[in-house]
C-alpha cells in the first residue's frame, strides 16, 4: 500500500489501483481504520474507495476470537 500517491486528488487509473489495493488489503483481514493509517487516507476516504470497488464490508464490531471475545 505504500505506492498510493500522497497527493491531493486521486482520479482516473490511479484512483481505481488505489481502489483495488486498498480491496486487498481489507479481504486480507485488515480493518479500515488499519488500511487508512497505512495508506495515509482518512477513514471515509479509505471507506469510499473499497465500496468503489465493490468491497462487501465486513459487520462493525470486534473480530471473532480477539481480545474482547475471551471474556
Amino acid at each position: 500500500m505504500a505506492w498510493v500517491p500522497r497527493t491531493r486528488w486521486l482520479i482516473g487509473d490511479v484512483r481505481r489501483e488505489a481502489a483495488r489495493e486498498l480491496r486487498a488489503a481489507y479481504d486480507r483481514g485488515a480493518s479500515i481504520r488499519e488500511i487508512a493509517t497505512e495508506a495515509g487516507l482518512s477513514y471515509t476516504a479509505t471507506h469510499r474507495l473499497l465500496r468503489e470497488a465493490g468491497t462487501p464490508l465486513r459487520a462493525r464490531g470486534p473480530r471473532p476470537g480477539g481480545p474482547s471475545s475471551e471474556r
